[in-house]
C-alpha cells in the first residue's frame, strides 16, 4: 500500500498509509493530515489514490505546494517523490506488490484477470500508463483536440488502458453523449479504466469490476454528478440509463 512519511528538518514525525481514495492536508482540524503552522493553509493540499496510484493536487493554498523543488497544481506522484509545504516534507512511497499477492489484489478490488498472477506484468504495465497519461494531460493539453468538454482525438473519446473485460461478464457498459456537438457519439467500456473529462477542469475515471462498473473523480474542485446529485470521493456505482454530468457534458451509461 502507497504511504506518505511527513518530516520536517530531517526529523520524521509521521508514516501515513494511504488507505483512503482522497486524504486532505491543512491547518485546519478537519484535515486528515493536519499540519498546525501558519505557513499552511486551511485546506493546502489533497491526495487521491486509485490502486497503486496517487495525485496530488493543491487546493490554491496561499504558499503553495512543491514537488521535488518544483510548484506544482497537480502532479501524479512518483515513488520517491517529495511534496514540500512549508518547512514539512512529504515523501511518497509506492510499495510494490510481493510476486505471490495477486490474488489478495483480486479479492480487493475484483478487477479484471489483467489482476491474476499470470497476467501481474500487465497490471502493473496498466498502473504505469495510468500514471503517465495523467502527467501528460497536465503538460501537453495544448495538444490534445477538446470538444464538448470530452478529451481526446477525433472528438469524443476516453483514454483506454489495455487491459482485458472481466471474465465471464455478461454485458459491456456504453457512455453515449447526449449534449453538445458529439451528442450521439458513443464510447464502449472495454478496458478496465477509462478516464473522461478535459483535464484542468474536470476529469473522473470509470473502472470496470467483476461486479459492475464505477465512476471516481479524479481532477476537479467540482464532483462529476449522477442523475442530478454530486458524488463525492468514494467510487460510485453505475446502474443502467444513469446520466452523467462531466466538464460541462451530460452523457448516459447503460449496458449492451
Amino acid at each position: 500500500m502507497p504511504k506518505i512519511v511527513l518530516s520536517m528538518d530531517g526529523l520524521v514525525l509521521k508514516e501515513i498509509a494511504l488507505d483512503k481514495q482522497r486524504i486532505t492536508v491543512g491547518r485546519k482540524p478537519h484535515n486528515d493530515i493536519q499540519i498546525d503552522n501558519l505557513a499552511i493553509s486551511g485546506e493546502h493540499a489533497a491526495i487521491t489514490t486509485i490502486l497503486q496510484d496517487a495525485f496530488l493536487e493543491d487546493l490554491n493554498s496561499t504558499n503553495g505546494t512543491y514537488v521535488n523543488g518544483q510548484p506544482v497544481k497537480k502532479h501524479a506522484l512518483k515513488d520517491g517523490d517529495i511534496v514540500e509545504l512549508g518547512k514539512y516534507r512529504l515523501k511518497f512511497l509506492k510499495d510494490a506488490p510481493a510476486a505471490d499477492t495477486s490474488n489478495t489484489f483480486a479479492k480487493a478490488f475484483e478487477p479484471s484477470p489483467d489482476f491474476t498472477k499470470t497476467q501481474g506484468a500487465t497490471m502493473r504495465a496498466a498502473a504505469e500508463t495510468m500514471v503517465t497519461g495523467f502527467a501528460e494531460a497536465q503538460t501537453a493539453t495544448q495538444g490534445a483536440t477538446t470538444t464538448g468538454g470530452i478529451t481526446g482525438s477525433g472528438g469524443m473519446s476516453g483514454t483506454n488502458w489495455d487491459a482485458p473485460p472481466p471474465a465471464g461478464a455478461g454485458h459491456s457498459g456504453v457512455v453515449q453523449i447526449l449534449s453538445g456537438r458529439n451528442a450521439g457519439r458513443e464510447l464502449e467500456l472495454t478496458k478496465s479504466l477509462t478516464t473522461l473529462g478535459k483535464p484542468g477542469v474536470q476529469v473522473a475515471v470509470i473502472t470496470r469490476r467483476s461486479h459492475g462498473y464505477f465512476i471516481t473523480h479524479v481532477e476537479g474542485t467540482s464532483f462529476p454528478v449522477v442523475n442530478g446529485r454530486q458524488i463525492d470521493a468514494q467510487a460510485h456505482p453505475l446502474q443502467d440509463h444513469d446520466v452523467i454530468e462531466l466538464a460541462g457534458v451530460k452523457m448516459e451509461f447503460y449496458l449492451r
